[in-house]
């Protein structure tokens, strides 16, 4: 199952709702970047940047762009009333002290107990690690948005990642395009499905034990 646009929007999407107003947020590259399109106007939210933005706003209009203010991908971006710079150390300790509510990352995989594996595919050249590990160790709430399996169609959440880890322990919900599965103490729970899937569906594809909530709900 390829990961078209519209998987994406309609996973960044439900991911937004996730972020409630006052929250410091930090949000990965690929589809947590998507997810301030889908924000109310009125919601006041701090964005957190690794190379040191508090404040970060949208893309800028093309041909507005300044080549001095980027987020931690490089893309341009611009910064909202209230916003500050700082350097990438003080960035850092922001997350490194717990301060931030929210971080949104992808993942390569995920596992039963919530352990995050997204920086690297043994034999593939990466740019490194960069502040995964400390945002998904610190930050108060580690949401992951992913395709539900690989390019070859198997599953991204397992029983146990075989992909060098990033943090352990340190994923609370999983969205993907066929459901949102929340980490518990007794395993993987199933909240909501996404149509047209079913939950049978959902935990066929899934490489963990699954289970189902009670309050199951459908994402129309």
């Amino acid at each position: 199952m390829g990961m078209g646009v519209e998987v994406r929007q309609r996973i960044a999407k439900r991911a937004a709702q996730e972020i409630q107003t006052g929250m410091i947020v930090n949000l990965g590259i690929g589809i947590p970047s998507l997810i301030p399109d889908y924000l109310p106007a009125d919601l006041r939210v701090m964005f957190h940047a690794e190379n040191g933005i508090l404040g970060m706003g949208p893309s800028p209009a093309k041909g507005h762009e300044d080549e001095n203010l980027c987020n931690a991908g490089g893309f341009p971006v611009t910064l909202l009333q209230g916003g500050s710079y700082c350097d990438s150390a003080l960035a850092f300790a922001m997350i490194r002290k717990g301060l931030l509510d929210l971080t949104v990352l992808g993942a390569l995989q995920v596992s039963a107990a919530g352990d995050l594996a997204n920086w690297i595919v043994p034999g593939k050249r990466v740019p490194g690690i960069g502040g995964a590990m400390d945002l998904a160790q610190k930050a108060k709430r580690v949401i992951v948005v992913m395709n539900h399996t690989d390019k070859n169609g198997s599953p991204k959440i397992v029983e146990n990642c075989t992909l060098p880890l990033t943090s352990k322990r340190c994923v609370n919900l999983i969205i993907t395009e066929m459901g949102v599965m929340e980490v518990t103490a007794e395993g993987l729970l199933l909240q909501e499905v996404m149509h047209p899937f079913t939950a049978e569906q959902v935990s066929a594809q899934t490489g963990a034990k699954l289970q189902i909530s009670s309050r199951l709900t459908t994402i129309l």
